[in-house]
């Protein structure tokens, strides 16, 4: 028998053709039967915090040991994970993935205590992690040294990066990370064990093995002993779900969640003859987008509007808001092939079920959203405004000289182009740059909330700007892939003849960048200095030093290992 849930899902996806259509029965990747991660800290509270790792076993037991002596005990959960496949062999198969989490309670504020992972399996064989360390909640004045960090997508320079955070930092005591952990969420190799050594939990928990120019990087031991808190970025949104169609194929299909609505309400009575409002959310979920994987991986703080979504957490004298806000990235070029930012692909024109919709945005966050309510009174709240450093963390950027901040962050509005017979000849999409809802709607509250930080990912460089306000803004997303700053010559691709004057070079949001105050990088042609880092060599991270009250940023040439690592930025506020 199906469980209800399960059984919800497969109806959903089975019924309406058109969109989805499923392969025959799934097939298994062979197991390794180790400890698919190492453990990672998730949710920490005054006196707890959670023990999080993945088998490709159930396993008869798993439990962590804690404490002086590993004496103290405490019990996972085990759950499966849902929606986790490979690309094999040109199909897509299931993989089977268990996810262990355990709560360590009984801790004291301040205090640290070692801690290991088992798990048993039925056969009586028992794997257990390293030994490793954990403490509850910092209490705020505890000096903390915070990572900040985005964008990894199992780029070139993600191990590099991180090897050299512990290389130049040691421990830290937290990461917060602005968005796109990996490529395609669904994809379980790029969580746990890609081909190319890059994968998202071995890069964090110094067992990658990328190999860049000579040298094999391993990343850093960094989760292990210090939470992570993230923000959903493009990457972490799955699209239309299928069997047949490749994982990257899903991924791109990402369609507007107010467009399938309007398929089922077309469908309903053969969709769901019983009105089930589960079946219809698995439904919409299935045919528009979704981020169950990202929410299944990870125990995040909550918020009762959005759930994981977005969340606020006082993490020592820091309290960070995380937002969700990101939208589906698609390629600027205009061209009849392209499925595009400004465009419909020609071949899709008269079958609009196969439309991509633009660049939808995923979660509302515009004035009188859900979003938007629920930041207006966190940030009234006592803990926020009690708080020494206010940040807000998300994946879209504000300000930046990256290429991904155009089109403007708003509803594309579709110019549908028909001939005389009805049959559609164009589809078009606008951005008024007027309807940018995070600089119309969301940045006065944080300037009248006296937020010091907004930190952001997505364009893969480093630069930094000041608002009129005071606010400071942060991109430190450099670990590879990297476009350029679009300064000079080097334009931001934008449709013919630009009708809404979207912003080719510099922050289309009227921002002068800030030139790095201690060792800017220098133009080898000009000779000039440079208010970004956007190479696909030299490598960035970030710290947040709340004892000192200062972010400093540190650069890194991966093709010169024995090169050092060069403290070339550093502001506070």
């Amino acid at each position: 028998m199906f469980k209800r849930p399960l059984l919800i899902f497969l109806l959903s996806v089975f019924i309406f053709a058109p969109l989805i259509v499923l392969s025959n029965e799934p097939q298994k990747m062979e197991s390794t039967m180790g400890l698919l991660s190492d453990p990672f800290l998730q949710l920490p509270t005054e006196n707890s915090i959670n023990v999080v790792w993945f088998t490709e076993f159930p396993g008869a037991q798993n439990l962590v040991n804690f404490g002086d002596n590993l004496q103290a005990q405490a019990i996972a959960t085990t759950k499966k994970m849902t929606r986790l496949r490979e690309d094999n062999e040109e199909q897509v198969v299931w993989r089977d993935v268990w996810r262990h989490e355990a709560v360590v309670g009984g801790l004291t504020q301040g205090k640290s205590v070692p801690y290991q992972v088992t798990s048993i399996k039925e056969t009586g064989e028992k794997i257990t992690s390293k030994v490793f360390s954990l403490s509850p909640l910092p209490q705020p004045g505890t000096p903390l040294k915070i990572l900040l960090t985005s964008d990894h997508q199992l780029k070139a320079m993600t191990a590099a990066n991180l090897q050299k955070v512990v290389e130049t930092i040691g421990k830290v005591d937290g990461v917060f990370l602005a968005g796109d952990l990996v490529n395609i969420p669904d994809r379980a190799s790029e969580w746990f064990d890609d081909h190319g050594g890059g994968a998202f939990f071995p890069c964090l928990q110094g067992k990658a093995n990328y190999e860049l120019g000579n040298t094999v990087y391993t990343g850093g031991e960094l989760i292990q002993n210090a939470p992570l808190l993230a923000a959903i970025g493009n990457h972490e949104v799955m699209g239309r779900f299928s069997m047949t169609r490749s994982l990257n194929e899903q991924f791109d299909d990402s369609f507007p969640r107010k467009e399938a609505e309007i398929y089922y309400e077309k469908y309903a009575e053969k969709l769901n003859p019983g009105a089930d409002p589960l079946v219809k959310e698995a439904w919409l979920k299935a045919n528009s987008f979704n981020t169950d994987t990202y929410e299944e991986i990870f125990t995040l703080p909550q918020s009762i509007q959005g759930g994981k979504k977005y969340y606020a957490i006082t993490f020592g004298d820091v309290r960070l808001v995380v937002l969700y806000a990101t939208n589906m990235w698609r390629r600027p070029k205009v061209s009849p092939e392209v499925k595009g930012r400004y465009q419909e692909r020609a071949a899709d024109l008269n079958n609009p079920e196969k439309w991509g919709g633009g660049q939808h945005i995923f979660e509302p966050i515009s004035k009188g959203s859900s979003q938007y309510l629920w930041l207006e009174e966190e940030l009234k709240s006592k803990e926020f405004q009690q708080a020494k450093f206010k940040i807000v963390m998300f994946h879209h950027p504000v300000h930046t000289l990256g290429g991904n901040i155009v089109p403007p962050y708003t509803d594309p509005v579709a110019r549908i182009e028909t001939a005389p017979d009805g049959i559609i000849k164009s589809v078009n999409y606008d951005y008024p740059p007027e309807n940018d809802y995070l600089m119309r709607d969301v940045m006065p509250l944080l300037e009248a909330a006296g937020v010091q930080l907004v930190f952001n990912g997505h364009s893969h460089l480093w630069n930094r700007f000041v608002s009129p306000s005071g606010i400071h803004f942060l991109e430190t997303s450099n670990v590879g892939n990297s476009y350029g700053a679009h300064l000079g010559e080097n334009k931001r691709p934008v449709p013919p003849n630009n009708p809404l004057n979207y912003a080719v070079i510099g922050d289309p949001n009227g921002l002068e960048p800030i030139m790095p105050n201690i060792a800017p990088l220098v133009d080898e042609v000009t000779g000039e200095s440079l208010p970004y880092i956007a190479s696909n060599e030299i490598t960035v991270f970030s710290i947040l030093d709340t004892g000192s009250g200062k972010i400093s940023s540190y650069r890194f040439d991966t093709l010169q290992p024995r090169a050092k690592v060069i403290k070339f930025d550093e502001f506070g506020w």
